[in-house]
């Protein structure tokens, strides 16, 4: 893919991160899939996602056990075809990990900022603070219009 292509690609992603403050999240426990709706917010440009739970949910003891998730990002309100015409739907992959004490209160001052009505989860002893280091990102537009775009640590994001 091109260079303009892959800016393209990343702009789109762009967008749709900072229009939607909510995704589905997929984990992996016991090999039963398990999804649950999340409050996110980028950090590190698209490289990141983080998230905030409490330590006695589900999706906490799945990402202890296997952290490679998916969040699922886009206009649930597009109920047909029709509907969705114009708009993107963002699947990012990657690995969970809980937030070390050096992160967490820049991370959760971050997620705060987007999502002030976590102030009581965020503050809680009980909660956990996940990053999600994006490993590629899947952008649909149309059936027609699938992009992927991989993310390594050293390298530029490309297209394929």
């Amino acid at each position: 893919m091109r260079n303009q292509d892959t800016r393209e690609t990343v702009q789109e992603i762009e967008r749709v991160l900072a229009a939607h403050p909510f995704a589905v999240l997929a984990t992996l426990s016991d090999r039963q899939p398990h999804t649950s709706l999340v409050a996110f917010t980028p950090v590190e440009g698209i490289r990141s996602l983080v998230f905030a739970t409490y330590r006695s949910t589900r999706k906490f003891r799945g990402l202890r056990k296997n952290g490679r998730v998916a969040l699922f990002i886009g206009d649930r309100e597009a109920t047909t075809p029709r509907d969705a015409s114009g708009r993107s739907l963002l699947t990012a992959h990657g690995l969970a990990l809980e937030v070390t004490s050096d992160k967490r209160a820049a991370l959760s001052a971050a997620h705060l900022r987007r999502h002030p009505d976590l102030a009581m989860l965020l503050s809680s002893p009980e909660a956990a603070m996940i990053q999600v280091e994006v490993t590629a990102y899947q952008l649909v537009g149309s059936i027609e219009d699938v992009r992927w775009l991989s993310l390594t640590a050293t390298d530029e994001p490309h297209a394929h």
